[in-house]
């Protein structure tokens, strides 16, 4: 597979300046000679999710505080709301919704009177039952902060980033540590603010919740972007599979199907099963040529599986930074992994 560092994937949608809630364009940021981040440019869009992934040392801790206003570029440029987040960091947060990785929740407060108190700091209005009924806790409201379960502490977590309905929201690995059933709930309530209008970028290590929610992505490698798009376009980087299991093939048979796909077979007998794997670029002309193949020879195709390439398989054919010092030395400053 072939990427590009700083590129987007072929055929990824144009960055437009006037629809973006995010612009980055051509980010480097140095720690002394170290440089972190060397040339980055995505935008994000109004109304749309947005996930940023990367191992760590990748250079996506460093992006994100940046976005975040914690940190000034060495060069580029980055505008979150039409405003530089470090020069105008007010006017960026006022507008903006942080959930972190690590919770900021007072174990000796009630769920309502955490809200009450977020109520006081926040520069935007909200009411606390709204968001109580939007994460599912209204039951929980005066349960204290150290009898919720992880699940539950997420969710007051998130509602405290999206109070105020913020035009843009950070979602900092909002779903570590819960269980399935707590981060499909969490899952349906980001759809939910992101339907509502909201902008969202999405931080995670499980790429099964990228794939789920992203509208676009971003694989960060060695302070670069190396693959970026809308989802189908990363996913369209690795070929899809096709694979199946036949009996007593002759042989003469066999030997016509690789001139009749288009994309890599892989033939293998074991007794009497022939087992096929097929690599392809174009998944419904292979698969429609396979089964018109198995149709004019009478063959039985058992176990027959047709699918695309997961984000996790697009993750993993991102090149590894060997480098052992990556942001090992950000986090030692504090920055969140």
């Amino acid at each position: 597979m072939t990427m590009s560092n700083g590129t987007a994937a072929r055929g990824a949608i144009p960055h437009h300046r006037e629809d973006a809630t995010v612009s980055v364009r051509d980010l480097v940021y140095r720690y002394g000679e170290f440089v972190a981040v060397e040339g980055v440019s995505f935008s994000i869009r109004r109304g749309e999710v947005f996930a940023l992934l990367g191992t760590n040392g990748a250079g996506k801790t460093t992006t994100l505080e940046v976005l975040e206003g914690f940190r000034k570029p060495t060069s580029g440029s980055v505008e979150v709301l039409g405003h530089s987040p470090f020069q105008e960091r007010f006017e960026v947060q006022a507008r903006t919704g942080i959930m972190l990785q690590e919770s900021g929740l007072i174990d000796e407060m009630t769920v309502v009177q955490m809200l009450e108190l977020w109520q006081r700091l926040s520069p935007r209005d909200d009411d606390p039952s709204r968001l109580l009924d939007l994460v599912h806790l209204v039951e929980r409201r005066d349960v204290p902060v150290s009898s919720l379960s992880g699940g539950e502490k997420r969710r007051l977590d998130f509602a405290m980033s999206v109070w105020g309905s913020p035009e843009f929201v950070v979602l900092d690995e909002p779903t570590t540590g819960l269980d399935p059933q707590s981060r499909d709930q969490l899952w349906q309530v980001v759809q939910r603010i992101r339907d509502d209008g909201a902008t969202i970028l999405l931080t995670t290590h499980y790429l099964e919740e990228a794939e789920a929610l992203a509208d676009r992505v971003a694989i960060m490698n060695s302070g670069r972007v190396a693959v970026a798009g809308t989802m189908s376009e990363v996913l369209a980087t690795v070929p899809a599979r096709i694979s199946a299991v036949s009996t007593s093939l002759p042989g003469h048979v066999l030997g016509g199907l690789d001139r009749e796909v288009l994309g890599e077979l892989t033939l293998t007998t074991e007794g009497a099963q022939v087992f096929l794997s097929l690599e392809t670029r174009q998944l419904q002309r292979d698969l429609t040529r396979l089964l018109d193949w198995a149709r004019q020879h009478d063959v039985h195709l058992d176990e027959l599986r047709a699918s695309p390439a997961s984000l996790s398989e697009v993750f993993m054919a991102v090149p590894r930074n060997d480098s052992a010092f990556g942001d090992t030395a950000v986090r030692a400053e504090g920055a969140r992994n």
